[in-house]
């Protein structure tokens, strides 16, 4: 199975990703359409999320002996992890607004969002040309007051890269990112195709995405009593064409990505990276949007 198809997607991979090179507004036009249908898909939803997202402090007795692990450095042990809450209220709303909008696919990869899946129709079609389909990733990172920074934290497995395959047999390669700090840097080996090619020709370039929940935390003046949705941010990283070939935004931006938290100990093909929302919105507007419950 594994080569079964490698002849046909070799060529159809070489041209797509040779056509939106010298096309790159087809890129950036169809991260912008995806930004539009989720922010149509919050309005549309924001009753719905509120009331689901809020459910789990009402929720409070039935988990309280059993409480997630606590994540992050350093924590004081007043702010439950809200992760998983955040992912099931937005990824599970979001597979049912996809569904009813476009034809879609939940093909499957060893790793990668939260929420991923191809989508597919016409109007796509109308903007990628060559393809009516796109591969929407999504990883939903809910944060608290004391978490909410203009970035987010991003695995090797949630960004897309330069997409270099020259040789038949060698598979997608990726030329390491640069994530640069003020005092140090590092490699960032992101890891997914910016362009792939399934078993029945369906051509799917990737959008990735990232919704952050922001939580406020309500205390009575000696513990926490409830975590409630406050905010929902939105952003857009481009696809690794974007960001290495055409036009490139990488040496532009050379600062987009930056060290994320882990050290040099860990093993280099898993540390991440931080990506700035602050530089996103210059590179476009509305590749970050804020949305005030």
């Amino acid at each position: 199975m594994f080569k079964q198809f490698i002849n046909e997607q070799h060529s159809s991979y070489q041209s797509s990703v040779n056509y939106y090179k010298n096309n790159p507004n087809c890129l950036i036009d169809i991260e912008h359409f995806v930004m539009n249908e989720i922010l149509h898909f919050i309005e549309l939803q924001l009753p719905e999320i509120k009331r689901d997202y809020n459910e789990a402090s009402y929720l409070y007795s039935f988990w309280k002996n059993y409480t997630p692990l606590d994540r992050g450095r350093s924590p004081i042990g007043d702010q439950y992890p809200w992760i998983e809450v955040g992912e099931q209220v937005f990824g599970n709303k979001l597979s049912r607004y996809f569904a009813a909008n476009f034809a879609i696919k939940d093909s499957g990869l060893p790793s990668g969002s939260d929420d991923r899946r191809i989508i597919s129709s016409e109007r796509i079609k109308q903007t990628l040309h060559i393809t009516d389909s796109v591969w929407v990733f999504i990883d939903i990172k809910s944060a608290g007051p004391r978490d909410d920074f203009s970035h987010a934290v991003m695995s090797p497995y949630q960004v897309s890269g330069s997409g270099i395959w020259n040789n038949i047999d060698d598979g997608i390669l990726n030329d390491p990112i640069v994530a640069r700090g003020r005092l140090v840097s590092h490699n960032f080996l992101c890891s997914l195709s910016p362009v792939y090619v399934l078993s029945d020709n369906t051509i799917a370039p990737l959008v990735t995405f990232v919704i952050k929940p922001v939580y406020k935390m309500i205390n009575n003046g000696t513990e926490t009593t409830g975590q409630p949705l406050e905010e929902i941010k939105i952003a857009c990283i481009p696809n690794g064409l974007l960001l290495t070939h055409n036009p490139n935004y990488l040496q532009t931006f050379p600062e987009l990505f930056f060290p994320g938290k882990d050290d040099r100990k860990k093993d280099f093909r898993k540390i991440r990276s931080r990506v700035s929302f602050d530089i996103l919105k210059s590179i476009d507007s509305w590749r970050v949007k804020e949305i005030v419950v």
